[in-house]
C-alpha cells in the first residue's frame, strides 16, 4: 500500500497552517485550511486509516475477526479467504483464487496498492512453506500424540496389498525434507523410510499416521522462576505455544505483584499460558479448525497441577483462587489438560533464568529454531 496515512477520513476537526507556496489573496495570509484527509505525523492518522481500510474490507464482503482486529476473513462454497494487514503491508492467503485475484483487483482500485508476488518476507520474517497436510487431503484428520504406534513393527509381507509406490516415495520424500527442523520425526521416518521400493498398505498407513501426528492439538508450556528479580523479589514467567507440533507464539514477563510461593508463581504462570491458547484456539476457530482435542498445558510444579485438581479450598493459595478457579474450570470442561513432564523436559526454562549452553542447544533444537544459512 502506497500513502496508506493519506487514505484516512478525519473525523475530527483538524486545522493546519498553509503549506509554504501556497498562492492565497494576502487578506487571507492570516488564514488556516480544515483538513478532510488524515496526515502523516498527526497521531489520528493510524486510526483513521484502519478505520478506512475496514470499511472497504466489510463493503466487499469482508468479516473481521473477533479474535484478531487485523485479521479479514470471507468463507463461501465451502472455501476461504484470508487478508491480515499490519499498517500498510499486507498479506492475502486462502483455497479460493478466484476470490483472491478479485480481492487484490478490488483493493487496487480502492488504493494504491503493489502487488509483491508470493509471500517471501513480511515483518522482517522469511517465509518457507509446505502444504503437505492439505495437498494429501489430511487438513481434516484427526490428530495423533506420536508419529509412530507404540510397538509397530512392519515388514515385508508375501501376501500384501499393495499400494501407489510413487505417492508413498514422494509422501516420504517430502517428510524427510520436513524432518530436518523435526527431530521428533526422526525414528518414524527411518522406519518407513526402509520400503520405498515395495510398499504395501500396512506402511502406508504408517505414514498417514506420520501424517496426521503433524496435525496435533494445541499444547502450551509454562514455567515460572519463584522471587528470581533480586531487587523486588518478584517473579518470572514464561509460556511457549505450540500448534500441531509448530512454535506459534511465546513470552518472558516479570510478574506484577511478589508472589509468596513457588506455587502461586506458577498459578499465575499456568494461567497466562492458558489465556494465550484459549485465545488461539478461538483463531483458529475463525479460520474454520476446529480443535476437538484438549489444550495440554506442560507444567513441572507437582504441587500446583495437584491443587488445581483438587476441589478443597487451601490456606495457602486461597488469596490467588481467581488463578486457580480459571484453569480448574477449564479442566472440568476438559478443554485443557495438564500431562506431566520432567523438569529438565520444561523448554521455557530458557524463557525465565541463565542456562548453560548445552541445555540452551538442546531446547532450541526442540523448538525447531536452527540458522538457515548455516552450512550443511
Amino acid at each position: 500500500m502506497k500513502n496508506a496515512f493519506l487514505h484516512g477520513e478525519l473525523s475530527e476537526e483538524v486545522y493546519m497552517d498553509l503549506p509554504p507556496g501556497c498562492m492565497v489573496p494576502e487578506k487571507q495570509c492570516q488564514k488556516v485550511c480544515k483538513l478532510k484527509k488524515s496526515l502523516y505525523g498527526l497521531k489520528q492518522s493510524p486510526r483513521a486509516w484502519f478505520g478506512r481500510f475496514t470499511k472497504s474490507m466489510r463493503a466487499f464482503g469482508y468479516r473481521q475477526s473477533n479474535s484478531n482486529h487485523t485479521l479479514f476473513l470471507k468463507k463461501q462454497h465451502g472455501k476461504i479467504t484470508t487478508l491480515i494487514v499490519y499498517v500498510d503491508d499486507m498479506v492475502v492467503t486462502g483455497n479460493d483464487p478466484e476470490e483472491r485475484k478479485a480481492l487484490q483487483n478490488y483493493l487496487s482500485r480502492e488504493f494504491e496498492m503493489k502487488d509483491l508476488g508470493h509471500l517471501k518476507y513480511f515483518l522482517g520474517i522469511e517465509v518457507s512453506r509446505l502444504n503437505l497436510l492439505q495437498e494429501t487431503g489430511m487438513s481434516g484428520c484427526q490428530p495423533v500424540n506420536t508419529p509412530i504406534e507404540e510397538g509397530l513393527k512392519l515388514c515385508v509381507e508375501p501376501n500384501q496389498v499393495s499400494t501407489d509406490k510413487g505417492r508413498y516415495q514422494r509422501l516420504v520424500g517430502r517428510l524427510m525434507y520436513l524432518a530436518h527442523t523435526r527431530p521428533d520425526l526422526a525414528y518414524a521416518l527411518s522406519v518407513v523410510s526402509q520400503y520405498m521400493h515395495n510398499p504395501g498398505e500396512q506402511h502406508m498407513n504408517a505414514v498417514m499416521r506420520i501424517l496426521r501426528y503433524l496435525k496435533n492439538s494445541i499444547e502450551v508450556y509454562t514455567d515460572d522462576d519463584w522471587a528470581s528479580v533480586v531487587d523486588d523479589r518478584r517473579s518470572t514467567s514464561g509460556y511457549f505455544t505450540f500448534v500441531g507440533g509448530n512454535l506459534v507464539t511465546w513470552k518472558s514477563k516479570k510478574q506484577n505483584v511478589v508472589a509468596r510461593s513457588s506455587v502461586e508463581t506458577e498459578f499465575k504462570g499456568m494461567a497466562l499460558g492458558l489465556c494465550e491458547a484459549l485465545w488461539l484456539r478461538l483463531l483458529l476457530q475463525d479460520l474454520g479448525y476446529l480443535s476437538r482435542q484438549p489444550i495440554r498445558l506442560f507444567c513441572d510444579n507437582k504441587a500446583a497441577c495437584d491443587i488445581a485438581h483438587n476441589p478443597i479450598q487451601h490456606d495457602r493459595t486461597k488469596h490467588v483462587e481467581v488463578d486457580r478457579f480459571f484453569i480448574k474450570e477449564k479442566l472440568d470442561d476438559k478443554i485443557v489438560e495438564l500431562p506431566k513432564i520432567r523438569s529438565e523436559d520444561q523448554l521455557t526454562d530458557i524463557l525465565i533464568k541463565a542456562v548453560s549452553s548445552q541445555v540452551f542447544s538442546k531446547f532450541l533444537d526442540k523448538l525447531g529454531i536452527y540458522d538457515i544459512y548455516a552450512p550443511t
